[in-house]
């Protein structure tokens, strides 16, 4: 990647730990000044008056990486529904609150930007059990090709990222993922155990390759990109 970010300003949502945190440290390690946004912050993406209390904060933003999500695990035969609830709100809703409110300060400054929505693999690649997420993830794809057509006229790029695997605290949220590290003895070799099972390159990213790639996708290298679905999986789509 030529050139830096330096001058520029990025909001990064779900920025406290995986994907987001290694986005926002790779951001800053190339210049541009990163505006968080996570609940461990009280921010809430699902909260429509915390985007607007945040407005005048978010005036100057030039980069945004729509990133923050919750994942879940279950058949849509035994799926409680408020988990498809909450799993929608915060990775749809939260994802076009997030994206309205850095394209409106695109706009309003005039000059442009460059935006990556954090989908999955999930929302390409049906797969038992992961209904909801699912679900959620493609309809980011489509939102995010959505506002690469809205936002073009504005000289706005919007680009999705699909991961695969990645080794990042999602896995510790999910039910069956503790007995998996007990039968593979640790955390690390549960994680690997997947890998080679799932992907025909054996190995799953780590959050530092997926926010290099989305730096990728922000960056003036990528002009002419917009509107695509980068799927970053390890051939595991294939």
């Amino acid at each position: 990647m030529t050139g830096s970010f330096s001058g520029r300003t990025a909001l990064v949502t779900g920025h406290g730990s995986g994907i987001g945190a290694a986005t926002a440290a790779w951001l800053t390690q190339h210049g541009a000044h990163v505006i968080g946004v996570d609940l461990a912050q009280d921010r809430d993406v699902t909260d429509p008056a915390m985007w607007d209390a945040l407005a005048g904060e978010l005036a100057d933003v030039d980069l945004a990486v729509v990133n923050a999500g919750i994942s879940s695990a279950s058949t849509i035969a035994d799926m409680d529904f408020a988990t498809w609830r909450r799993t929608l709100a915060v990775n749809l809703d939260g994802a076009m609150l997030t994206l309205r409110a850095a394209m409106r300060a695109m706009i309003g400054h005039g000059r442009g930007g460059a935006i990556v929505v954090t989908a999955s693999i999930s929302g390409i690649k049906a797969e038992p059990g992961v209904g909801a997420y699912g679900a959620s993830k493609a309809g980011v794809i489509q939102l995010a090709r959505v506002a690469a057509r809205e936002g073009a006229a504005h000289g706005i790029r919007v680009n999705a990222i699909a991961p695969g695997g990645v080794d990042t605290p999602i896995w510790d949220q999910l039910d069956f993922f503790p007995a998996m590290v007990a039968e593979q003895g640790s955390r690390d070799a549960a994680i690997a155990a997947m890998a080679r099972a799932a992907t025909p390159l054996g190995r799953w990213a780590k959050p530092e390759e997926i926010a290099a790639q989305i730096g990728f996708l922000l960056s003036d290298d990528a002009a002419t990109i917009t509107g695509a679905v980068l799927t970053s999986d390890g051939g595991y789509s294939l």
